[in-house]
This record gives structure tokens, C-alpha cells and sequence, in this order.
């Protein structure tokens, strides 16, 4: 698969095979991904957790708040959760703040996991107390981003924007359409 085809492969996958668990080896290397990737002043303030299993995946789902723009769905039903979760961490001992170093790591882990025939979604959308509690997370780590991984059960479709609505929105098929932005409405000339 070339970046391009990679790149194109990667979305947000939100519905997962939940029965498919996720070697927990396989979650390190996706670490190990963002730990070879850019850091601002090479601070490299990032931590993570990894999970797996699922009893320590039912204690994290609770915590995340899913697909805003699709008001009827409250998220993916049981059978269809994500199999493993990498929560990324800002170590405040090291920074006060983290830039963009979470995104950049995020991706960097989400193209691994697609390179290893897995999806994912990046969710911000946290209840920050209760994972915090559920997790006994110490108060010195912002908790940035939660990465949801797993099999994807579902088709993603990109579609060209139109009269710039960002929204994505599900098919009578289920299927999950994002509409992107032109090309030619993003380069500016000034």
C-alpha cells in the first residue's frame, strides 16, 4: 500500500468486530510509532496506556462521548465496541503544555494501525473526572486524546463536500460517508 492508498485507508471507524482482541504487543509497536515521531523543542512529554482485554476495555468505553453529529446514535452497541484503547497522556512534569505532539503521535498510530489491518477513532470527546477515576490516572497527566481501536465493521465512504457542510452522516446501509473539502479550496494564493 503506497502513503497515498494508506492515508485514504485511514478514517474514523467508529463500529468494530469486538470480538477480534488486539495482541497487546501489536498496541506497544503503535506506540513505538509515536514515539519515533516529531515532538516540539524534542520534549517528548508524551505518556501512554494500552488496553486490551476486555474487562479493562468496558471500564474505559463509559468515559468516551461519541459521534456528536449523528444525534440518534448514543455510540456502538455491545458486539461492536472497540478491542483495544491507547490513551495518551500529556506528563506535565516535563511540559506545561503539549502542542500538537498528541496529534501528530495520533496519527502516527492510527496509520499503523491501518498498515496492520485494523481502524480506529481519535476521540477528544472524553469525560475527563471519570476516566480519570476509573483509570486512577495521577492528576500530574492531562489525558489528551483516547485512540479506539479494532476490527472495522463498517465502510467508510469520502465524499466531496457540499455547500460546505462538514457533517457526516450514515446511509440506509450503514454505511459512514465524510464529505472532504476541494483540493482546489484549500490552496490559497495571496
Amino acid at each position: 500500500m503506497n502513503l497515498m492508498q494508506l492515508v485514504l485507508k485511514t478514517r474514523s471507524y467508529r463500529r468494530f468486530d469486538e470480538s477480534h482482541r488486539i495482541d497487546y504487543k501489536l498496541l506497544e509497536n503503535m506506540v513505538e510509532l509515536a514515539r519515533f515521531s516529531a515532538s516540539g523543542a524534542n520534549r517528548q512529554p508524551l505518556k501512554y496506556l494500552i488496553y486490551n482485554s476486555a474487562e479493562d476495555c468496558a471500564r474505559v468505553f463509559p468515559s468516551l462521548v461519541w459521534a456528536a453529529y449523528l444525534k440518534d446514535w448514543a455510540g456502538p452497541d455491545e458486539g461492536e465496541r472497540p478491542s483495544g484503547y491507547i490513551i495518551i497522556l500529556g506528563d506535565k512534569s516535563i511540559a506545561e503544555g503539549f502542542g500538537v505532539d498528541h496529534g501528530i503521535a495520533a496519527q502516527s498510530i492510527m496509520l499503523g494501525a491501518t498498515d496492520a489491518g485494523l481502524g480506529g477513532c481519535m476521540i477528544a470527546s472524553i469525560r475527563h473526572d471519570q476516566l480519570r477515576s476509573e483509570l486512577s490516572i495521577p492528576e500530574n497527566f492531562d489525558i489528551l486524546l483516547v485512540l479506539a481501536l479494532g476490527k472495522p465493521v463498517e465502510n467508510v465512504i469520502i465524499d466531496e463536500m457540499k455547500d460546505g457542510d462538514v457533517r457526516y452522516w450514515r446511509d440506509p446501509e450503514m454505511s459512514h460517508h465524510v464529505p472532504k473539502r476541494a483540493l482546489k479550496d484549500l490552496i490559497i494564493k495571496l
